[in-house]
């Protein structure tokens, strides 16, 4: 029961709609007892012939009454026990989807979203099927069962004794079947995590499988992956589909030798035929209990085997969180930053992705971090709002080591637009607001209009209110940017980070866009990174990052005249820009 320790909050939370359910299914259980007892006066007064009209009618009506009071408390157990799992399946699935939440980078990196989607849906449908419909069997068991085998050995103890004897080799076969049931449910979830992840990804990259004609390759890869997960599930099958099977047999042998024994027992009336009644009647009772127990253990072991996965991501601690001694009073950042020898690598022992880091951006200057792909510029911006985490004493914030600041604290003070942009699939108004929620709209349309989107927006029918589409399908490279640094700019943070968030809008409209960014910039400090130099040329200060140590510092102008790994990405960047305006021209004066 280890791996139940999580829902112990949430039963004691709903203990009292527990306790009602199981009080109304307790009710009819001791109801349906009470019927074999009235047929068997019943018999017995048709037997001996002493029974009217009027009896038998008050034996009906005693009948009608009992179904009608266990059809009221078959309502409440179900509305009390079936609730109360169904709040129990809430209340897990919003803990797991609130501790995902604090996890860190890396966490994700090494899962599937396939898994965590399989976590989060099948895996709390198995532990709700548990305490839902398995806790039912459960009371079943134990009152419907003792109780019938009380009442049966209260008519006939020898007849009683012959019937629980087949009991013990039903205890044996479950306890034999439990540890297969166990894994191989674990291997069905397992599957499913994965067809999950290929359904996902399927839809996520369902553009470039069209691009490339590979619709039919990904099929045959769905089909493989359906197929063992079809084939699991019958090895799950294969199990239960046995212990069910000898459960019932058992039973039904044990029914024979009943009917024999108490047919013989009727005729030398040791017992009446009533009782004999009776007797079968209690003992078609038991045959529930008695498969209940297969069932529940089936389960149980489901449950077991979901909890203990859903156990490990909730045992999981987030890498970065929040750490002592805090800064509690530094309040609003004014946006500071200082790297001293900032040395950094994803994995310990790993080579550092960056070596030796030191410079300090003052409150309000724009830094530009650029240099080659794979030189550390996203990986530096990322340590800032502790996305990944730096060693201590190698990054401070207004004098602050960072880790001494409130994580809530530090991203809030921070507008962090990455080079990976997520458009979620809402309206442009909820994109934009979705770190600044109280903003209006004229504040929104202002943002827009920075980053010359305004004119596009408004132009569909329904302006800020369109819905966008899944992940921004219905936008171009361009426009997703722009949405970004609008998103970005909203809160009015004291620090920016513009990850390359121009490197798909066209020359002339960066143009615009940064003539008004250094408007809205103002008074912010702002760290850009950017491939295209012409973005960054008016910075107060460029660092060129080259194997993640920084080779050269200083402006644009500096830059360029020390003839260093900057001027030769700029001169060739330069050349590339003139090639492309002759070959424009060119086409120009051809149409012409």
């Amino acid at each position: 029961m280890k791996s139940f320790r999580t829902i112990k909050p949430y039963l004691i939370e709903n203990a009292n709609a527990l306790l009602l359910g199981l009080v109304s299914l307790i009710v009819v259980d001791l109801l349906q007892l009470i019927i074999p007892r009235i047929i068997k006066k019943a018999i017995d007064d048709l037997t001996i012939g002493i029974i009217t009209s009027s009896h038998l009618f008050r034996y009906a009506l005693y009948l009608f009454g009992i179904a009608l009071l266990i059809g009221v408390a078959r309502f409440f157990w179900r509305y009390f026990l079936f609730g109360t799992s169904r709040k129990i399946e809430e209340s897990l699935r919003n803990r797991l989807f609130s501790h995902l939440q604090t996890l860190s980078l890396n966490y994700f990196h090494e899962k599937t979203t396939g898994d965590l989607m399989a976590h989060a849906t099948n895996d709390i449908d198995a532990v709700r099927m548990a305490f839902g419909i398995g806790l039912v069997a459960v009371t079943d068991a134990l009152i419907l069962g003792i109780l019938s085998i009380a009442f049966m050995a209260y008519i006939s103890p020898l007849l009683t004794f012959f019937a629980v004897l087949p009991m013990p080799l039903i205890a044996i076969l479950t306890f034999k079947f439990s540890p297969l049931l166990y894994q191989r449910f674990q291997q069905v979830q397992a599957t499913f995590s994965r067809l999950t992840e290929k359904v996902r990804e399927s839809v996520a990259g369902i553009r470039v499988i069209k691009a490339y004609v590979q619709e039919e390759k990904n099929l045959k890869g769905f089909e493989d992956i359906s197929r063992e997960y079809a084939e699991k599930n019958m090895y799950l099958v294969n199990i239960w589909g046995m212990l069910f099977p000898v459960i019932m047999l058992v039973s039904d042998l044990g029914t024979g030798i009943i009917l024999l024994l108490g047919g013989r027992l009727t005729i030398i009336q040791s017992i009446t035929p009533g009782d004999f009644v009776a007797f079968f009647t209690y003992l078609g009772l038991l045959t529930w209990p008695m498969v209940a127990i297969g069932w529940v253990i089936n389960l149980i072991q489901r449950a077991r085997a979901s909890m203990e996965r859903i156990n490990r991501i909730l045992d999981t601690q987030p890498e970065i969180r929040d750490e002592t001694p805090m800064v509690h009073a530094c309040g609003t950042l004014k946006g500071e930053i200082e790297f001293r020898d900032l040395t950094f690598s994803f994995l310990q022992g790993s080579r550092p992705v960056l070596k030796h880091i030191s410079f300090i951006i003052r409150p309000g200057e724009t830094v530009a971090i650029v240099g080659r792909i794979g030189s550390g510029k996203t990986t530096l911006l990322n340590l800032i709002p502790r996305l990944y985490d730096p060693s201590p004493d190698t990054i401070f914030i207004d004098g602050h080591e960072i880790h001494q600041i409130p994580l809530g604290t530090l991203r809030r003070s921070i507008g962090y637009a990455p080079q990976d942009i997520f458009v979620f699939s809402d309206t442009f108004q909820e994109n934009i607001t979705f770190g600044h929620p109280i903003a209006g709209a004229d504040e929104v349309s202002e943002r827009l209009k920075v980053v010359q989107l305004y004119d596009e927006v408004m132009a569909y029918p329904d302006g800020l209110s369109t819905i966008i589409g899944e992940r921004g399908v219905t936008l171009s490279g361009g426009q997703k940017q722009r949405l970004a640094i609008a998103r970005t700019l909203l809160p009015n943070t004291p620090i920016l980070i513009l990850d390359d968030v121009l490197s798909s809008v066209d020359t002339q409209t960066e143009e615009r866009i940064l003539k008004e960014l250094k408007k809205t910039m103002s008074g912010r400090t702002c760290l850009m990174v950017s491939h295209r130099l012409s973005s960054v040329r008016d910075a107060d200060r460029i660092y060129v990052l080259d194997e993640g140590e920084i080779r050269e510092q200083g402006s644009h102008e500096e830059l360029v005249a020390n003839h260093g790994i900057y001027a030769d990405i700029w001169f060739k960047q330069r050349l590339e820009t003139e090639l492309e305006e002759a070959d424009r021209e060119a086409g120009n004066a051809r149409s012409f």
